[in-house]
């Protein structure tokens, strides 16, 4: 077979939910009606991101088939080095392509959207787990032929369609197949599905592919006090936020902001106030350089807003029973608006959270005595599904969300704040040590997350952070010994890769580590 009548290869990597098979339809069509025999495959991957899928299509001029007098062979898969265009649904899809081999500077035309699904390994990981793009998108326009990026989710969005149409759009506006623009349409229309909407945000992607726009982050990057302008009519907010505005840095301004608001959602106005209260008691002894004080504030205005805004029972039943997660949910099932969409909670509180719930003092005599304790963990030792949009289960965690406003009585409260208050101390005392160490002991904070049994591990690993600062905070090298604790204890949940560590840094310490599984605020 000659150069001249080479198959056209297509590989599309997409994942559940995001119309690859349409897409793969609408080329066949596409090529079948415009004198082209057409193969595809498909071949599912594992339930990473809801399952990754290759698309392989091969497309060959029906008359150079007759020319030759016989049919042409077509592959299943791709082979690296061989692919002329290749469609990414999401963006690190688009760097699997890359590491497969499929993107060649000689030949492959790679059409990807910006946006990102996080992957099972990234939202699991003890710390910020979310790989950077920047490097793929470096190797991808220095190894395509020509590289076309854009959100194409939010494309979708806008459109009130689906991202597989916008793939179309963009294929049709890179003019690498030799269809016109009225063939692309027409496989549509021929599909007969959501055709308006497709047809609507193909124009759209075709005219963003036709004009090569550079790379924009593909995050909603609208400041979050902006969607909050139903709330500028609060005068108490509008000061709050110009207070804001008024005594801390343009550098750190828009992380306070944030923090402030998500306690406002969390809690109440009030809250907000005690939270920037607490950062201003900090602020008078950060150092005046600038370079080192603005890291400062901003983590400590980060972590702080965080522990502030804890993961109760409270909190989950909160968000779980929210308008804009059901939206979110019909969304990512593609529902439409006559149809009724239910999910399954599971619901599995211990005894502790139970007891976390309720007033500070009962709670407490409920854990320390055994007669109770004991047939209320037996109660609760199975699981529960429960479906917030039946009446059954929207009331109870209705119920549980209400408590929000006895929320500063319950006594999980009372514990966080006599730990946060310890941190807030320990911060105090780093400060006057040096900037390094107490930025260190402020993202120390990072290792306390989630609920249940993730919050007990994160707060042990916590509390041995804590412990080796009491006991070596001021030595010449304890910002460079504190860091290392604090990756060790990102490196597994168990926390056995931390207690190498402590064991490694000092032996006599590692005497002591089961001591540091206690409360912080015995330290």
């Amino acid at each position: 077979m000659t150069a001249a009548t080479r198959p056209i290869t297509l590989a599309i990597m997409a994942m559940g939910g995001q119309g690859g098979g349409v897409l793969s339809d609408w080329i066949v069509h596409l090529a079948e009606s415009n004198g082209y025999l057409a193969q595809a495959t498909s071949v599912p991957g594992v339930a990473q991101r809801t399952g990754a899928t290759i698309y392989y299509l091969e497309l060959f001029p029906e008359a150079e088939a007759e020319r030759a007098g016989q049919a042409p062979v077509l592959a299943l898969m791709p082979s690296p080095g061989d692919v002329d265009i290749v469609l990414a649904a999401e963006f690190m899809e688009a760097g699997r392509a890359l590491e497969r081999g499929l993107v060649t500077p000689d030949r492959s035309t790679v059409i990807a959207s910006s946006h990102r699904v996080y992957g099972i390994t990234e939202k699991s990981a003890m710390g910020n787990g979310i790989l950077d793009s920047e490097p793929i998108r470096e190797q991808l326009r220095r190894h395509a032929l020509r590289f076309i990026e854009f959100d194409m989710e939010a494309t979708a969005r806008r459109q009130g369609s689906v991202i597989s149409a916008v793939l179309f759009g963009a294929l049709a506006g890179s003019q690498t197949l030799p269809f016109p623009r009225e063939a692309f349409e027409q496989a549509i229309r021929d599909g007969g599905i959501g055709v308006e909407a497709s047809l609507r945000t193909f124009d759209e992607s075709y005219q963003q592919a036709q004009g090569a726009e550079p790379h924009a982050a593909p995050s909603d990057t609208t400041p979050r006090e902006a969607k909050a302008s139903s709330n500028a009519g609060d005068s108490e907010l509008d000061a709050m936020l110009a207070e804001i505005g008024s005594r801390f840095p343009e550098s750190v301004r828009q992380v306070v902001r944030e923090g402030a608001l998500r306690l406002i959602d969390y809690q109440d106005l009030e809250y907000a106030r005690e939270y920037l209260r607490l950062l201003q008691e900090r602020r008078k002894h950060m150092p005046a350089a600038e370079e080192q004080r603005v890291p400062l504030l901003r983590e400590l205005a980060r972590h702080l807003a965080l522990w502030m805004s804890y993961e109760d029972t409270i909190r989950v039943a909160d968000l779980k029973i929210r308008r804009s997660r059901q939206d979110r949910v019909r969304n990512e099932v593609k529902a439409e608006p006559e149809q009724l969409v239910y999910t399954a909670e599971f619901m599995h509180p211990r005894v502790e959270e139970i007891c976390d719930t309720l007033p500070a003092a009962f709670g407490s005599w409920v854990m320390r005595t055994n007669w109770v304790r004991r047939p209320l963990a037996k109660a609760t030792q199975h699981g529960r599904r429960i479906s917030p949009q039946r009446l059954r289960g929207f009331l109870l965690l209705l119920s549980v969300a209400s408590l929000r406003r006895w929320r500063r009585r319950t006594l999980r409260y009372r514990d966080e704040w006599q730990r946060i208050a310890a941190w807030l101390a320990a911060v105090d005392r780093a400060l006057a040590i040096s900037p390094d160490v107490a930025l260190e002991v402020i993202k120390a904070q990072g290792l306390v997350k989630g609920y249940g049994d993730t919050h007990q591990r994160g707060l042990a690993s916590f509390n041995t952070v804590m412990l080796a600062f009491e006991r070596f905070g001021s030595e010449p090298d304890a910002a460079a010994r504190l860091r290392q604790l604090r990756d060790a204890a990102l490196a597994d949940e168990k926390g056995e890769t931390l207690q190498r560590s402590v064991g490694e840094w000092k032996p006599e310490m590692h005497q002591e580590v089961d001591t540091s599984r206690i409360a912080v605020k015995q330290l």
